[in-house]
């Protein structure tokens, strides 16, 4: 697996030097501190698991900490191309992070795989490629759901940022279709302690379900808030930004019952042995909870052990046409993410193309329910 001392830790803004070169260099900028460090250090977790070489070439690693700050990845993203000479950029796992990241990107020409679900303009995004779900794939399963329980109307409560938009558009559009009225919206910033007067509006609107918009043990205290106010937990749903047993430790009692849409990664021991990511995903959670401890495997560290399959098949073909440290090879890299197919990873199966860059096939999602402190399959019926 990858050595630590192959990997750069930023922390409190003192950078480390790198210690060791390898032939396939990979920045990677993470949010190790701040509001989204629940999301940040489960995947530079999953990236200490990584194997030391991929398709016979070193790895060279480099993390460093953009402390939930987007002034902050764009300056690790500069770094990467700059001074290290990236092959790659991994991150961040925070999606306001991750779109400032993807101009850095685009200029350098370097690939990006995005540890977050980023929404970019018509015309950006080139060289990104996101590793989570899209929003609106992810919706499909809680739509689905409220089709099947006769659901007519819902609220929404998400962050005041790129992510909590991104999902008010996807569920907006999908509930749409299913000619479910959304009656409320309310926003919170990820730094808030508090909903009360959100969470007051929502249930005096009492829509038949609220969606939460939020990630990690964040998505917790919104939850709670909502509960607190009479809600009922069984009509709580939340995106796969929240697929952590965080939310689980810090929502106790009160997220019980409550769905969250995710992908296979999370229950993949529950998934018929048909599913094409149901082997990965017992695969990534048995090494993860191996190192990490029991019921510590989450949809973000699921996330980069998808990064590293997604290596496995796109350097050899990448190797053909340049050596590591080129453009020649970094150019490579995009064309063969966006013309090898299917790949099928823990968390679904990817097949990107030049004029989509998310991947994942309508299915992917699965929608899942807290029962006694643990993940179960939602009902179908």
């Amino acid at each position: 697996m990858i050595k630590v001392r192959s990997l750069v830790l930023a922390m409190a803004g003192t950078l480390a030097a790198t210690l060791a070169h390898a032939d396939i260099t990979i920045g990677v900028s993470l949010p190790l501190t701040g509001p989204t460090s629940a999301l940040g250090i489960p995947c530079k977790n999953g990236i200490m698991l990584w194997p030391s070489t991929v398709a016979g070439e070193k790895l060279n690693v480099i993390i460093l900490d953009d402390a939930t700050d987007p002034t902050v990845g764009v300056k690790n993203a500069r770094r990467f191309v700059s001074e290290d000479k990236v092959d790659l950029i991994l991150g961040s796992a925070a999606t306001p992070i991750a779109i400032a990241m993807s101009d850095v990107a685009t200029e350098a020409q370097t690939v990006q795989l995005t540890l977050s679900p980023i929404d970019l303009p018509e015309g950006k995004g080139a060289w990104s490629f996101r590793l989570p779900q899209s929003t609106a794939v992810m919706a499909i399963p809680i739509v689905e759901y409220w089709k099947k329980t006769g659901v007519k109307t819902f609220g929404y409560l998400g962050y005041s940022d790129a992510y909590g938009e991104s999902w008010l558009k996807a569920i907006t559009a999908q509930a749409d279709k299913a000619g479910i009225k959304a009656v409320a919206v309310e926003r919170f910033a990820r730094p808030d302690t508090s909903v009360t007067g959100q969470a007051l509006k929502l249930v005096a609107a009492n829509p038949d379900a609220i969606l939460i918009g939020a990630s990690g043990s964040g998505a917790a205290m919104p939850h709670k808030g909502l509960v607190e106010r009479g809600y009922a937990k069984s009509k709580i749903f939340q995106t796969h930004g929240a697929a952590s047993l965080d939310l689980i430790r810090v929502g106790g009692k009160d997220v019980e019952g409550s769905f969250v849409s995710t992908g296979p990664a999370m229950v993949a021991d529950l998934l018929p042995d048909s599913n094409p990511s149901k082997a990965l995903g017992m695969k990534y959670t048995a090494e993860y909870e191996k190192a990490y401890g029991a019921h510590s495997a989450n949809q973000f560290g699921a996330h980069v052990f998808d990064a590293y399959v997604v290596l496995q098949r796109i350097v050899p073909e990448a190797l053909k046409k340049g050596k590591p440290g080129t453009k020649e090879f970094r150019t490579a890299l995009k064309d063969a993410l966006e013309t090898v197919g299917r790949i099928p990873v823990s968390q679904g199966v990817l097949n990107y193309t030049a004029t989509d860059h998310f991947g994942f096939t309508p299915d992917t999602g699965v929608l899942v329910t807290v029962v006694n402190g643990d993940w179960k399959l939602a009902p179908t019926k």
